[in-house]
Parts: structure tokens; sequence; C-alpha cells
């Protein structure tokens, strides 16, 4: 067992889950706009702490294809105007709006993403989550990503893992201060907090547990993860 687990467990007996039923995250959000994918993917093989240690595969999540990375918008700016443009482009009833990670990073500066995912991830998907009536971002969750070993949203309960993010308040900076695991029939959440956000991440019981664990460690800002070619397309690289 892990040894972090331990404490978590403890102290995950105290607090209320803020991530509700995990079957609500099965499709990360509806599917407001198809966009076109890269195929490059980079699989490298770590070696993970377990009771019986071995080689896991994961991916280089930086390499793989994001479903929404052609979704082209020039308009670039203050995080409060790219999250408008975005909204500007929603059906007013769907909270999951398709954005790109350019998009994503711009709204929420700092926001960090896993650097490593399963093996099996082929494609990630990234929604700006919205507060309808007020049509800005929702502060308890204001992002989710989905990865899928499958194409996005072609079958229920397609993902491997499902990352959330909100907008941490004071309390949960002190709740969080320590990764926290929660056990759940059908897998595992670990919550963890940095200066700003709050992260919800969840693993499929069909995954290693120490490979959830090792996504959460290499959680890295996403925006020093986007290649030069996509943050500037004009670079021509």
């Amino acid at each position: 067992m892990h040894p972090r687990w331990l404490a978590g467990l403890v102290a995950s007996a105290l607090i209320v889950t803020a991530c509700g039923d995990n079957g609500l995250l099965d499709d990360v959000g509806t599917r407001s706009q198809r966009a076109v994918v890269g195929e490059t993917t980079t699989t490298i093989a770590v070696v993970v702490d377990d009771e019986d240690v071995r080689e896991t595969p994961v991916s280089r999540s930086a390499e793989l294809s994001w479903w929404n990375d052609k979704i082209v918008d020039p308009s670039r700016g203050e995080p409060s105007f790219v999250t408008q443009q975005v909204w500007e482009r929603s059906d007013r009833q769907s909270t999951h709006i398709q954005a790109s990670r350019v998009e994503i990073s711009d709204a929420l500066p700092g926001l960090a993403f896993p650097e490593l995912v399963p093996g099996e991830v082929e494609w990630i998907t990234s929604q700006l989550v919205f507060d309808i009536a007020s049509g800005t971002l929702d502060l308890e969750t204001s992002a989710a990503f989905g990865m899928w070993p499958v194409e996005p949203y072609s079958v229920t309960g397609g993902s491997a893992a499902v990352l959330r993010v909100g907008i941490a308040n004071d309390s949960q900076k002190e709740i969080y201060a320590t990764p926290i695991p929660e056990f759940v029939e059908d897998g595992m959440t670990i919550f963890w907090v940095d200066d700003v956000y709050r992260y919800e991440l969840f693993c499929r019981s069909s995954l290693p547990e120490e490979l959830c664990w090792r996504m959460q460690e290499t959680s890295r800002a996403l925006r020093s993860q986007i290649p030069p070619s996509i943050l500037d397309p004009d670079l021509g690289v």
C-alpha cells in the first residue's frame, strides 16, 4: 500500500467528497464541437513503485491527440476575455464547453495537468465549465479533462481517467495540503491543491493505483507542456 494512503484514508473519512457520483464523469461534458486531432503518439515505460515492481506503460500527455486543439480562435488576452470568448460559442444550456488547451491555459493561468498518463490513452478532451446563470466559470469545477483509450464520446464510460479543476478556497487548501485518496466502487479519486486550484483526479479501477499517483505527482503547468507550434501557429514548426 502506498505510504500516503494510510493517512489519506483516515482524512477522507472526515470529509465529504467534492466529486459527486463518478458515473456522472463518464463523458466529461457534452460534445458541443467536433475537432480534428493529430496522429502522433509516443509511449514510454516507467518503473512504478508497486508491491511487485514492474514496468507500466505510460504516454506523455503533450504528445497525444488533444480533441479540441484544432478549435481556432485567434482571440488571446486576459483570462476574463478568453473565458468570455469561449462562452460566446456556447448554446447557453451546456455547462461544459469544448475548449482547446491554449484557451484553458489562458483562462486559468498556472493550471496543471499530468505529464504522464496511462499508456492506453490516445485522446484527451478538454472543457471549460460554466455557471449558466452568470456565463462565468464555475468555481467548484472550472475545467474538466477526459483521458480516452477509445474515440472520445463513442461509448459511455469510455474514459480511463478524468481530471476536474476548480478554484481552491481557504478550507480546501488546509484539507488537501497533502494529497488525499478516496476509494469508490469503480475506481479512486486523488484530491490535492496548489496555491490557486483544487484538483480531483479520478482513475477507473482498471488502472493500477500507483499509476494514478504517478499522474498526480507528474502534474505540471499545462501551458509549459503545449508545443510552440500550437501556442503560435505562425511559427510554422
